[in-house]
């Protein structure tokens, strides 16, 4: 009959395949969003936080404490500010920018990112993302000066499949991923290299093993 595929179990929901989320701390977020829009605090601690690539700062502002996506240089003990984009400079680098105002950051989270703010109008910001794009938004919503640590993770390469393996099990990342194109046809509807092309294409409401691919597509075909 052939194995199920992956994405038939991963829909089964088998312990491979499901979130270790009794290993996370918590998701980062900037403080509860001010009339001001700023906010003053001190970096209490910084931790390690499984399932991410950047560690994690632990900051109190007055009576709150939060978890914040820690900067490069950033140390306990020192201050830190949240502020709107209207108070930023321009030309300054920043990260975890917020999309809506008080959604706590959405924007430049990975280790070492950052965007650059270049230019505000009377309501809205213009910012530069890593990806080169362009994204306007308003200039109520905050963000955190400078870059995200640990922007050398990339420098040294995975020198063992090992460690590979053990750092894509720790953010619950399942690998090696072998392709469909690689299997054969019993094991993937994708499977079998003599056969011809096969659309990419799928209905959504066809079952888990026949469900990969391109799956209900607004469009199909080169731009």
């Amino acid at each position: 009959m052939g194995k199920r595929i992956t994405s038939r179990k991963r829909g089964a929901g088998s312990p491979r395949y499901r979130s270790p989320g009794h290993r996370f701390i918590g998701k980062p977020q900037m403080p509860t969003y001010a009339k001001s829009g700023t906010a003053a605090g001190t970096v209490v601690d910084i931790v390690h936080a499984p399932g991410r690539k950047s560690p994690v700062a632990v900051a109190r502002f007055g009576q709150e404490q939060t978890l914040l996506v820690a900067g490069d240089g950033m140390a306990t003990g020192e201050p830190v500010t949240v502020q709107r984009l209207a108070d930023i400079p321009e030309g300054s680098k920043i990260y975890n920018v917020e999309l809506n105002p008080g959604d706590g950051g959405r924007l430049c989270r990975s280790s070492g990112a950052f965007a650059m703010l270049i230019s505000k109008g009377e309501r809205r910001a213009v910012v530069l993302l890593p990806s080169r794009q362009k994204k306007e938004v308003s200039l109520d919503c905050r963000a955190l000066m400078g870059s995200v640590a640990a922007s050398g993770r990339i420098d040294m390469p995975f020198r063992t499949a090992g460690k590979k393996f053990y750092a894509m099990a720790t953010i619950n990342k399942v690998w090696p991923k072998t392709s469909g194109v690689s299997m054969n046809p019993l094991n993937h509807p994708f499977g079998g290299k003599t056969k011809p092309g096969k659309q990419k294409s799928t209905s959504r409401h066809m079952p888990p093993g026949k469900k990969v691919g391109s799956i209900s597509p607004r469009r199909t075909g080169k731009k």
